[in-house]
Order: structure tokens, then sequence, then C-alpha cells
């Protein structure tokens, strides 16, 4: 089985952004606020949103089960007060269960947190509960970065994040840090912000002792770790110049890296520099990078194509590919099963 671990609702039908457009305007007008009982939007809207988009794509490349969230750009964490965020991510939610409940054997639920700058993490506990009890999610969206580019809030080392971190553990899934849209104009969403977050935390996994604290706790860091892979070197000894344990004793026991690097050479050194019980596969299709790269004929977010050509052995692949899902998200399984 081939199971993506990165995946958004990128496609949700139109009637979502005409709601959040006037959620946002309202907060200049609160009697212009929409009712949530508004935004009706159909069965049959969902199957053509996904019908024509990622499971086509699922069927195209060859993956069979994708773990999806909410589209990571609109999370936005940064609009609003905390009961913007808290609606938003009440419908998002409710949104993904039921692409969830439309097809069982093609989508697994991961919820966003109504994270608010200013507002302490712990205030997005009962979001989680609900999603992971309630919905049958199997885990979380964290945003280490609720300003959207400003980077207000602590480390994520920090116990201002701790309150989170044990219901994770409590409930025994893991998250992914991603961050969501940049409101800084120095830092584009996807191309700098993205990979600027993934690097960070991994920075600050190292200057840290959270998993001293939590050493069951488990954080995906998407996009191939970011710039992490690339200057392995510089991590590990920067780890060693401050005096923190060798990084796979202190950091890799509780982090992962997806494979969503949209190149060959990038998926390449990604393997041979992290430990392959480190890596999960993730395409983020339909995401970031849609189009066709010139040089290859292929599109840069099929990423099974890059797994399937590296040199790794087929017990290896094998472990990328769906193993290694099974260890982080100990979840799935039941949820696979249950789909028939």
């Amino acid at each position: 089985m081939i199971i993506d671990c990165h995946g958004h609702y990128t496609t949700a039908p139109a009637d979502l952004t005409t709601f959040r457009d006037a959620q946002i305007a309202a907060l200049k007008d609160p009697a212009q606020t929409p009712s949530r009982a508004s935004l009706r939007i159909g069965d049959d809207q969902i199957r053509d949103s996904l019908e024509k988009a990622q499971l086509k794509l699922q069927r195209e490349r060859g993956s069979d089960v994708t773990i999806f969230s909410p589209r990571a750009s609109t999370m936005a964490h940064h609009i609003g007060t905390e009961a913007t965020s808290l609606e938003w991510s009440q419908i998002n939610n409710d949104l993904i269960a039921r692409v969830v409940g439309l097809y069982p054997k093609n989508f697994v639920g991961v919820c966003m947190l109504p994270q608010s700058p200013g507002v302490p993490p712990a205030h997005s506990v009962r979001e989680l509960e609900r999603c992971i009890n309630e919905l049958g999610f199997i885990g979380a969206n964290l945003n280490p970065d609720p300003s959207g580019g400003h980077w207000t809030s602590p480390p994520l080392t920090d116990r201002h994040w701790y309150p989170l971190y044990e219901k994770l553990v409590e409930l025994d899934v893991p998250a992914m840090v991603h961050v969501s849209s940049s409101c800084n104009a120095n830092f584009h969403a996807t191309g700098a912000h993205y990979i600027n977050a993934d690097t960070t935390a991994f920075m600050q996994f190292i200057q840290g002792d959270l998993f001293k604290d939590f050493p069951t706790l488990r954080l995906i860091i998407p996009h191939g770790g970011g710039a992490v892979p690339y200057h392995w070197g510089r991590y590990r000894g920067l780890a060693q110049d401050m005096k923190r344990p060798p990084l796979g004793e202190h950091v890799m026991k509780n982090v992962y890296f997806d494979t969503c690097v949209y190149h060959q050479p990038g998926i390449d050194l990604l393997l041979k520099v992290i430990p392959v019980q480190n890596i999960l596969f993730g395409s983020e299709m339909v995401g970031a990078v849609r189009g066709i790269d010139p040089t290859t004929g292929q599109y840069y977010d099929d990423t099974k194509r890059y797994i399937d050509s590296s040199a790794l052995s087929a017990a290896d692949k094998t472990r990328i590919f769906e193993g290694n899902a099974y260890r982080v998200y100990p979840r799935l399984q039941a949820r696979l099963a249950a789909a028939g």
C-alpha cells in the first residue's frame, strides 16, 4: 500500500472561500457576520472537487491513501480573533470528516487547530480531542507561527506548548509542524515561509530538551525537512558545539521528514542523509507546485516516481511508502481496516 502522509484539501468547493471572505469582512462590521448555517456544501460538490483532482491523481500515480487535512495556506491563524479561528477550524475539520466519510478507502483525516496569536496552545486541546475522538482523525497540524511570518510565539520547545503535547501523547497521535500563509512581505508563503519554518523547528529541537520531557511525542517536519538534509553537517556540528547529544539520540527518535521534495537529486540527498526509518512518503498533491518539469516531462509533485527511481532496496521503499506511516500514526491501521 502507498500511504501519502501529506495532503491538503486545496480543491475545496468555492463556497468555502466565499464563506471565509464574508467571515473576514465581518471583522470590520460584526453585523455582517455570516452564520455557519449559511455555508451549504453538498456531497456532489465534494465529489466533484476530488474526482477531478486528488482522486484522479491517486489513480494515475499509484498511491492508495492520503492523510488529508484542511488547506494549510488558508488556516491563516493570524486573521481575526480566537473565536474566528475556532469557527474556521471547526468548519474545515468537519469538511475533512465529510471527505473521509465519502471516500474512507482513499482519505484519513488530520485536523487543523484553532490557534491564534497570543492565545495559549492549551485552548486548542478541546478541538483536538473532538477531531480524534469524535471525527476519527489520526493526527493534527501544528502551526509553530500563528502570527503568519512574524514569529511572535515562543520556540516549540518552550513550556508554552506543553499542554498540547501532553494531549497529543495521551491520544497517541502525531502532529505535523506546518505553518500557514505569510503576512510578512519578506517571506513568500510556500517558497520561503514554509521552508524557513521547517528548518527553524528542527533547530529549536536541537536547542531544547523537548523529547526528554516527551519521549513518545512524534512530530513530522514536512517538505523534506526544509533545509536540514542539505545542511546536515551544519546541524550535527552545531549540536556538537552546543554540547547536545548526537542528533540520532537527541532529535531523530521523535522527528520525521516527508518526501515533498520535487526533483530526483533532492530526494536522493534526503534518502542518503536521513535514516530510512525517519522518512514518510508524502507528495502534498495537489499543492504548492502543480506544473510539469520541462526537463523530465513529469509533474514536479509526483514524488512516488522519485522513490521508485531511487537506489533504495525494495524493503526500504516499502518502509517509506507504508511501514513508517503505521509507526508514526498508530491509529491509521484501524481506520483503514474499518474502511474495508
